[in-house]
């Protein structure tokens, strides 16, 4: 994914783990909480979005939600991530930027000053289950 080539978290593995684990832990409360509301005996799929400012590792946010329902009726679930690319706006130009390499700088007239399209979302999209 290529949320993968961007992330340059300089901390230690234990700090990657806990923001995973953290939102893991946001987001499983969210899902049971809908599924509850639904009156879903168990979830089968749960999509997820998060913006590629968020830097999530794919592969440690999955075990860590699994840690996270574990013994719950979304113990099963697959979990589905989309990964929304950076997008920006260049106050300047009025030119949208997407934002690859970590280059924030307006390819049309140079300019630094950008603000936030997308990129930083963070949410469950969708729940399935019976």
């Amino acid at each position: 994914m290529t949320c993968l080539q961007v992330y340059s978290f300089r901390g230690s593995v234990k700090e990657i783990i806990m923001h995973e684990l953290k939102i893991a832990a946001d987001l499983s409360a969210i899902v049971l909480e809908a599924a509850k509301k639904g009156k879903l005996t168990r979830v089968t799929k749960v999509n997820v979005i998060f913006g590629q400012m968020v830097q999530i590792v794919p592969d440690i946010f999955r075990f860590a939600f699994s840690e996270t329902v574990r013994d719950s009726i979304a113990e099963n679930a697959e979990i589905e991530i989309e990964v929304l690319p950076i997008k920006m706006k260049c106050v300047k130009c009025n030119s949208e930027v997407q934002v690859s390499d970590n280059e924030f700088r307006c390819n049309v007239c140079g300019s630094t000053e950008l603000e936030f399209i997308q990129g930083k979302e963070l949410f469950v999209n969708s729940i399935e289950g019976e």
